[in-house]
Protein backbone atom coordinates (compact mmCIF):
# COMPACT_ATOMS: atom_id res chain seq x y z
CA UNK A 1 0.00 0.00 0.00
CA UNK A 2 1.95 3.09 -0.82
CA UNK A 3 0.19 6.46 1.10
CA UNK A 4 0.25 9.96 1.03
CA UNK A 5 0.68 12.36 4.05
CA UNK A 6 -0.53 15.82 4.13
CA UNK A 7 0.45 18.13 6.62
CA UNK A 8 1.46 21.62 6.82
CA UNK A 9 4.38 22.55 4.48
CA UNK A 10 7.58 21.61 6.37
CA UNK A 11 9.48 24.68 7.64
CA UNK A 12 11.68 25.83 10.34
CA UNK A 13 9.56 24.06 12.86
CA UNK A 14 10.82 21.44 14.61
CA UNK A 15 7.68 20.18 15.90
CA UNK A 16 6.24 20.16 12.37
CA UNK A 17 9.01 18.42 11.16
CA UNK A 18 9.46 15.81 13.92
CA UNK A 19 5.90 14.96 13.96
CA UNK A 20 6.14 14.19 10.39
CA UNK A 21 9.01 12.19 10.87
CA UNK A 22 7.71 10.23 13.59
CA UNK A 23 4.39 8.99 11.33
CA UNK A 24 6.35 7.97 8.48
CA UNK A 25 8.90 6.17 10.41
CA UNK A 26 6.14 4.29 12.23
CA UNK A 27 4.23 3.43 8.41
CA UNK A 28 7.51 2.31 7.02
CA UNK A 29 8.18 -0.74 10.11
CA UNK A 30 5.36 -1.87 8.91
CA UNK A 31 6.03 -1.81 5.28
CA UNK A 32 3.78 0.64 3.58
CA UNK A 33 5.40 2.85 0.76
CA UNK A 34 5.26 6.69 2.52
CA UNK A 35 5.27 9.92 1.30
CA UNK A 36 5.21 13.51 2.22
CA UNK A 37 2.96 15.26 0.17
CA UNK A 38 5.18 18.30 -1.02
CA UNK A 39 2.74 20.88 -0.94
CA UNK A 40 4.94 23.88 -0.73
CA UNK A 41 3.76 28.05 0.79
CA UNK A 42 2.87 29.91 -1.68
CA UNK A 43 5.47 33.10 -2.90
CA UNK A 44 4.10 36.76 -2.25
CA UNK A 45 3.45 38.24 -5.40
CA UNK A 46 5.86 40.93 -6.82
CA UNK A 47 3.07 43.63 -6.64
CA UNK A 48 2.00 43.13 -2.90
CA UNK A 49 5.87 42.65 -1.97
CA UNK A 50 6.42 46.13 -3.28
CA UNK A 51 3.46 47.61 -1.12
CA UNK A 52 4.94 45.59 2.04
CA UNK A 53 8.46 47.08 2.21
CA UNK A 54 7.38 50.54 0.66
CA UNK A 55 4.77 50.38 4.23
CA UNK A 56 7.29 49.37 6.27
CA UNK A 57 9.97 52.16 5.32
CA UNK A 58 7.59 54.23 5.80
CA UNK A 59 6.17 53.07 9.17
CA UNK A 60 10.29 52.71 10.31
CA UNK A 61 10.06 56.72 9.13
CA UNK A 62 7.11 57.75 11.55
CA UNK A 63 8.40 55.46 14.35
CA UNK A 64 11.80 57.12 14.41
CA UNK A 65 10.28 61.05 13.93
CA UNK A 66 7.88 59.76 17.04
CA UNK A 67 10.83 58.35 19.19
CA UNK A 68 13.27 60.77 17.66
CA UNK A 69 15.90 57.22 17.36
CA UNK A 70 16.10 54.75 15.07
CA UNK A 71 14.02 51.26 15.58
CA UNK A 72 14.70 48.01 14.73
CA UNK A 73 12.61 46.97 11.83
CA UNK A 74 13.13 44.90 8.90
CA UNK A 75 12.10 46.31 5.41
CA UNK A 76 12.65 42.84 3.65
CA UNK A 77 11.95 39.24 3.07
CA UNK A 78 14.58 36.63 3.26
CA UNK A 79 15.81 35.84 -0.10
CA UNK A 80 15.51 32.51 -1.42
CA UNK A 81 19.40 32.52 -0.22
CA UNK A 82 19.02 33.76 2.66
CA UNK A 83 16.06 31.51 3.53
CA UNK A 84 18.24 28.68 2.15
CA UNK A 85 21.54 29.66 4.75
CA UNK A 86 18.70 29.98 7.71
CA UNK A 87 17.20 26.92 7.06
CA UNK A 88 19.96 24.79 6.24
CA UNK A 89 20.52 22.24 8.91
CA UNK A 90 16.81 21.85 9.08
CA UNK A 91 16.64 21.52 5.12
CA UNK A 92 19.30 18.87 5.51
CA UNK A 93 16.70 17.13 7.88
CA UNK A 94 14.28 16.11 5.70
CA UNK A 95 16.47 15.97 2.99
CA UNK A 96 18.15 12.91 4.64
CA UNK A 97 14.88 11.22 6.57
CA UNK A 98 11.43 12.05 5.25
CA UNK A 99 10.33 10.87 1.41
CA UNK A 100 8.54 13.94 -0.24
CA UNK A 101 6.73 13.85 -3.32
CA UNK A 102 7.86 16.42 -5.73
CA UNK A 103 7.09 20.08 -5.06
CA UNK A 104 4.00 21.97 -6.08
CA UNK A 105 2.28 25.06 -5.50
CA UNK A 106 -1.41 25.94 -4.71
CA UNK A 107 -4.41 23.65 -5.38
CA UNK A 108 -2.77 21.98 -8.36
CA UNK A 109 -3.10 18.05 -6.94
CA UNK A 110 -3.13 16.36 -10.31
CA UNK A 111 0.66 16.26 -10.06
CA UNK A 112 0.81 14.04 -6.91
CA UNK A 113 -1.81 11.51 -8.93
CA UNK A 114 1.32 9.70 -10.53
CA UNK A 115 1.92 8.14 -7.40
CA UNK A 116 -1.33 6.90 -7.17
CA UNK A 117 -1.83 6.55 -3.56
CA UNK A 118 -3.94 4.03 -2.09
CA UNK A 119 -4.52 6.16 1.25
CA UNK A 120 -3.83 9.37 2.38
CA UNK A 121 -3.89 10.24 5.87
CA UNK A 122 -4.21 13.65 6.86
CA UNK A 123 -1.70 15.02 10.40
CA UNK A 124 -0.71 15.78 12.50
CA UNK A 125 -0.35 18.90 13.92
CA UNK A 126 -2.82 21.87 13.55
CA UNK A 127 -3.82 21.14 10.20
CA UNK A 128 -6.94 21.92 11.16
CA UNK A 129 -6.94 25.54 12.49
CA UNK A 130 -7.80 28.14 9.62
CA UNK A 131 -5.31 30.28 10.64
CA UNK A 132 -2.17 28.12 9.99
CA UNK A 133 -3.82 26.19 7.27
CA UNK A 134 -5.23 29.31 4.95
CA UNK A 135 -6.61 26.10 2.33
CA UNK A 136 -8.30 24.46 4.69
CA UNK A 137 -10.68 22.75 2.84
CA UNK A 138 -7.36 20.81 1.24
CA UNK A 139 -6.94 19.41 4.83
CA UNK A 140 -10.31 17.83 4.31
CA UNK A 141 -9.03 16.46 1.06
CA UNK A 142 -11.38 18.19 -1.24
CA UNK A 143 -9.55 17.47 -4.01
CA UNK A 144 -10.66 14.15 -3.35
CA UNK A 145 -14.43 14.72 -3.50
CA UNK A 146 -16.14 11.73 -4.26
CA UNK A 147 -13.34 9.38 -4.87
CA UNK A 148 -14.01 6.20 -2.75
CA UNK A 149 -11.10 4.33 -4.39
CA UNK A 150 -9.02 5.42 -1.55
CA UNK A 151 -9.07 5.58 1.74
CA UNK A 152 -9.21 8.76 3.73
CA UNK A 153 -8.01 8.78 7.36
CA UNK A 154 -7.25 11.59 9.96
CA UNK A 155 -4.46 11.07 11.97
CA UNK A 156 -4.13 13.10 15.12
CA UNK A 157 -5.68 16.61 13.54
CA UNK A 158 -5.60 19.91 15.72
CA UNK A 159 -7.52 22.74 16.16
CA UNK A 160 -4.88 23.89 18.28
CA UNK A 161 -7.68 25.71 20.09
CA UNK A 162 -10.79 24.72 21.99
CA UNK A 163 -13.09 27.05 20.54
CA UNK A 164 -14.91 26.71 16.95
CA UNK A 165 -12.89 29.31 14.75
CA UNK A 166 -14.04 28.18 10.88
CA UNK A 167 -16.52 30.33 9.02
CA UNK A 168 -20.13 29.67 8.34
CA UNK A 169 -18.75 28.59 4.94
CA UNK A 170 -15.79 26.58 6.22
CA UNK A 171 -17.98 24.66 8.53
CA UNK A 172 -20.75 23.89 5.80
CA UNK A 173 -17.88 22.96 3.28
CA UNK A 174 -15.98 20.79 5.77
CA UNK A 175 -18.45 19.44 7.45
CA UNK A 176 -19.14 17.80 4.04
CA UNK A 177 -16.35 16.80 3.34
CA UNK A 178 -15.37 15.00 6.66
CA UNK A 179 -18.19 12.66 6.44
CA UNK A 180 -16.13 10.99 3.81
CA UNK A 181 -13.47 10.25 5.90
CA UNK A 182 -13.21 6.51 6.46
CA UNK A 183 -11.55 7.53 10.27
CA UNK A 184 -10.86 10.47 11.68
CA UNK A 185 -8.39 10.92 15.10
CA UNK A 186 -7.58 13.90 16.66
CA UNK A 187 -5.25 15.19 18.84
CA UNK A 188 -6.67 17.02 21.56
CA UNK A 189 -9.62 15.94 23.94
CA UNK A 190 -11.47 18.75 23.11
CA UNK A 191 -11.17 18.14 19.64
CA UNK A 192 -13.36 15.00 19.76
CA UNK A 193 -16.62 17.54 20.75
CA UNK A 194 -16.11 19.79 17.90
CA UNK A 195 -16.07 17.04 15.67
CA UNK A 196 -19.57 16.19 16.51
CA UNK A 197 -20.88 19.26 17.28
CA UNK A 198 -19.61 21.69 14.33
CA UNK A 199 -18.37 18.24 11.69
CA UNK A 200 -21.24 15.97 12.46
CA UNK A 201 -18.31 13.47 13.07
CA UNK A 202 -17.11 10.69 15.55
CA UNK A 203 -13.62 11.12 16.11
CA UNK A 204 -10.92 9.25 18.47
CA UNK A 205 -8.38 10.98 20.89
CA UNK A 206 -4.80 9.50 20.09
CA UNK A 207 -1.06 10.57 20.76
CA UNK A 208 0.48 13.21 19.08
CA UNK A 209 2.79 11.04 16.23
CA UNK A 210 5.98 11.97 17.95
CA UNK A 211 4.42 10.14 20.79
CA UNK A 212 4.40 6.73 18.75
CA UNK A 213 8.13 6.53 18.97
CA UNK A 214 10.18 5.75 21.75
CA UNK A 215 13.24 7.80 23.44
CA UNK A 216 15.52 5.36 22.24
CA UNK A 217 14.57 5.92 18.96
CA UNK A 218 15.43 9.42 19.12
CA UNK A 219 18.33 8.57 20.73
CA UNK A 220 19.38 6.74 17.54
CA UNK A 221 19.06 9.78 15.68
CA UNK A 222 21.38 12.04 18.06
CA UNK A 223 23.87 9.49 17.44
CA UNK A 224 23.92 9.44 13.64
CA UNK A 225 23.95 13.41 14.42
CA UNK A 226 27.03 12.34 16.59
CA UNK A 227 26.28 15.27 19.29
CA UNK A 228 28.69 14.73 22.54
CA UNK A 229 26.50 14.63 25.87
CA UNK A 230 26.72 18.46 27.56
CA UNK A 231 26.61 18.38 31.13
CA UNK A 232 24.54 20.41 33.92
CA UNK A 233 22.65 22.79 31.56
CA UNK A 234 19.15 23.66 31.44
CA UNK A 235 17.33 23.55 27.88
CA UNK A 236 14.64 26.24 26.83
CA UNK A 237 12.50 26.40 23.88
CA UNK A 238 10.65 29.41 23.45
CA UNK A 239 8.64 29.82 20.10
CA UNK A 240 7.57 33.04 21.67
CA UNK A 241 10.66 34.75 23.49
CA UNK A 242 9.42 37.87 25.77
CA UNK A 243 11.81 39.73 27.98
CA UNK A 244 9.78 37.76 30.83
CA UNK A 245 10.51 34.71 29.55
CA UNK A 246 14.03 34.88 29.57
CA UNK A 247 14.51 36.27 33.26
CA UNK A 248 12.26 33.47 34.48
CA UNK A 249 14.99 31.13 32.66
CA UNK A 250 18.17 33.18 33.80
CA UNK A 251 16.53 33.03 37.30
CA UNK A 252 16.04 29.39 37.84
CA UNK A 253 19.46 28.66 35.78
CA UNK A 254 20.79 30.29 38.18
CA UNK A 255 19.01 28.44 41.55
CA UNK A 256 19.63 25.15 39.93
CA UNK A 257 23.23 26.34 39.48
CA UNK A 258 22.73 24.75 35.70
CA UNK A 259 23.87 26.62 31.71
CA UNK A 260 20.98 28.00 29.79
CA UNK A 261 21.19 26.82 26.06
CA UNK A 262 18.36 27.81 23.99
CA UNK A 263 16.77 25.82 21.08
CA UNK A 264 16.03 28.84 19.09
CA UNK A 265 18.39 30.21 17.01
CA UNK A 266 20.11 33.85 19.16
CA UNK A 267 18.42 36.13 16.26
CA UNK A 268 15.28 36.42 14.68
CA UNK A 269 16.04 36.83 10.75
CA UNK A 270 12.95 39.54 10.85
CA UNK A 271 13.33 41.29 14.05
CA UNK A 272 17.69 42.37 12.95
CA UNK A 273 18.13 45.74 11.23
CA UNK A 274 21.15 44.73 9.47
CA UNK A 275 21.82 41.48 7.33
CA UNK A 276 25.41 41.81 8.54
CA UNK A 277 24.36 38.71 11.45
CA UNK A 278 22.78 36.21 9.15
CA UNK A 279 24.87 33.21 11.37
CA UNK A 280 23.02 34.41 14.49
CA UNK A 281 19.72 33.38 12.46
CA UNK A 282 20.83 30.36 11.80
CA UNK A 283 18.77 26.93 13.49
CA UNK A 284 20.70 24.30 15.23
CA UNK A 285 20.15 20.49 13.11
CA UNK A 286 17.00 18.78 14.55
CA UNK A 287 19.30 16.47 16.57
CA UNK A 288 21.09 18.93 18.31
CA UNK A 289 17.66 20.31 19.03
CA UNK A 290 16.60 16.83 20.28
CA UNK A 291 20.06 16.14 22.06
CA UNK A 292 19.14 19.19 24.45
CA UNK A 293 16.11 17.17 25.82
CA UNK A 294 18.42 14.42 26.14
CA UNK A 295 20.92 16.73 28.16
CA UNK A 296 19.14 18.93 30.48
CA UNK A 297 18.68 18.71 34.00
CA UNK A 298 15.35 21.30 34.03
CA UNK A 299 13.38 22.03 30.55
CA UNK A 300 11.35 25.28 30.21
CA UNK A 301 9.40 25.44 26.94
CA UNK A 302 6.23 27.29 25.83
CA UNK A 303 5.98 24.60 23.23
CA UNK A 304 3.56 21.93 22.54
CA UNK A 305 6.27 19.82 21.09
CA UNK A 306 8.50 20.78 23.61
CA UNK A 307 6.40 19.18 26.21
CA UNK A 308 6.25 16.20 24.08
CA UNK A 309 9.86 15.94 24.36
CA UNK A 310 10.52 16.68 27.61
CA UNK A 311 7.73 14.00 28.75
CA UNK A 312 9.41 11.21 26.41
CA UNK A 313 13.02 12.00 28.11
CA UNK A 314 11.58 11.90 31.47
CA UNK A 315 13.10 15.86 32.29
CA UNK A 316 11.35 17.96 35.01
CA UNK A 317 9.92 20.76 33.16
CA UNK A 318 7.61 23.55 32.96
CA UNK A 319 5.46 24.75 30.28
CA UNK A 320 4.36 28.39 29.38
CA UNK A 321 0.80 29.27 28.80
CA UNK A 322 0.79 30.16 25.15
CA UNK A 323 -2.96 30.89 24.20
CA UNK A 324 -2.45 32.86 20.86
CA UNK A 325 -0.87 29.43 19.73
CA UNK A 326 -3.40 27.34 21.56
CA UNK A 327 -3.25 26.65 25.27
CA UNK A 328 -5.98 23.23 24.27
CA UNK A 329 -3.11 21.45 23.27
CA UNK A 330 -1.17 21.70 25.94
CA UNK A 331 -4.29 21.00 27.87
CA UNK A 332 -5.02 18.06 26.67
CA UNK A 333 -1.61 16.96 27.03
CA UNK A 334 -0.66 17.48 30.43
CA UNK A 335 -4.29 16.47 31.96
CA UNK A 336 -3.88 12.78 29.98
CA UNK A 337 -0.69 12.14 32.21
CA UNK A 338 -1.89 13.87 35.14
CA UNK A 339 0.52 16.86 35.20
CA UNK A 340 -1.72 19.74 34.60
CA UNK A 341 0.61 21.88 37.24
CA UNK A 342 3.23 21.60 35.02
CA UNK A 343 1.86 24.65 32.98
CA UNK A 344 2.33 28.52 33.87
CA UNK A 345 1.53 31.61 33.34
CA UNK A 346 4.86 34.01 32.91
CA UNK A 347 4.17 35.93 35.78
CA UNK A 348 3.89 33.34 38.23
CA UNK A 349 6.91 32.32 40.48
CA UNK A 350 7.18 28.83 39.28
CA UNK A 351 9.97 28.27 42.32
CA UNK A 352 8.11 25.90 44.33
CA UNK A 353 7.50 23.62 41.07
CA UNK A 354 11.22 23.01 40.08
CA UNK A 355 10.67 19.04 41.72
CA UNK A 356 11.35 15.91 39.84
CA UNK A 357 8.43 13.99 38.45
CA UNK A 358 7.41 10.92 39.24
CA UNK A 359 7.66 9.14 35.69
CA UNK A 360 6.66 5.38 36.54
CA UNK A 361 2.62 6.31 36.20
CA UNK A 362 3.82 8.42 33.25
CA UNK A 363 5.77 6.18 31.16
CA UNK A 364 2.92 3.37 31.95
CA UNK A 365 0.23 5.51 30.00
CA UNK A 366 2.43 6.59 27.64
CA UNK A 367 2.88 2.89 26.64
CA UNK A 368 -1.07 2.02 26.68
CA UNK A 369 -1.71 4.90 24.87
CA UNK A 370 0.97 4.20 22.16
CA UNK A 371 -0.77 0.85 21.79
CA UNK A 372 -4.23 2.13 21.06
CA UNK A 373 -3.02 4.91 19.08
CA UNK A 374 -0.78 2.57 16.86
CA UNK A 375 -3.51 -0.44 16.79
CA UNK A 376 -6.08 2.63 15.73
CA UNK A 377 -4.08 3.90 13.18
CA UNK A 378 -3.18 0.55 11.41
CA UNK A 379 -6.51 -0.98 11.92
CA UNK A 380 -7.71 2.10 9.90
CA UNK A 381 -5.34 2.03 7.09
CA UNK A 382 -5.79 -2.17 6.93
CA UNK A 383 -9.40 -2.84 6.79
CA UNK A 384 -11.84 0.33 7.46
CA UNK A 385 -14.56 -1.74 6.82
CA UNK A 386 -14.51 -2.83 10.25
CA UNK A 387 -12.85 -0.22 11.83
CA UNK A 388 -15.43 0.54 14.12
CA UNK A 389 -15.83 -3.24 15.64
CA UNK A 390 -12.58 -3.73 16.10
CA UNK A 391 -11.50 -0.80 18.28
CA UNK A 392 -14.32 -0.92 20.30
CA UNK A 393 -11.99 -3.70 22.78
CA UNK A 394 -8.90 -1.08 22.57
CA UNK A 395 -11.38 1.57 24.14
Amino acid sequence: MTIGILTQPLSANYGCILQNYALQTILKREGFKVYTINRCKPTMPKSKFIVFCVGSILKRGLLKWIFRKDVILRTWWATKKETTIINQNIDQFIAQNITQTEKFFKNKFDIINKYEFDAYIVGSDQVWRPQYSPCLSNYFLDFLNGNKEVKKIVYAASFGVDNWEFTFQQTEQCSYLAKQFDAISVREDSAIELCDKYLGVEAIHVLDPTMLLKKEDYIDLIKQGNIPERENILFSYLVDESDEKKCSIHKVAEELKLHPISGMPPNSFHLKQSKKDLSDCIYMPVTEWIAGFRDAKFIITDSFHGTVFAILFNKPFVVFENENRGNARLNSLLKMFKIENRLITSNVNFETKLYDLDYSEINRIIEKERDKSLTYLLIALVDTTTRKKKTQKFY
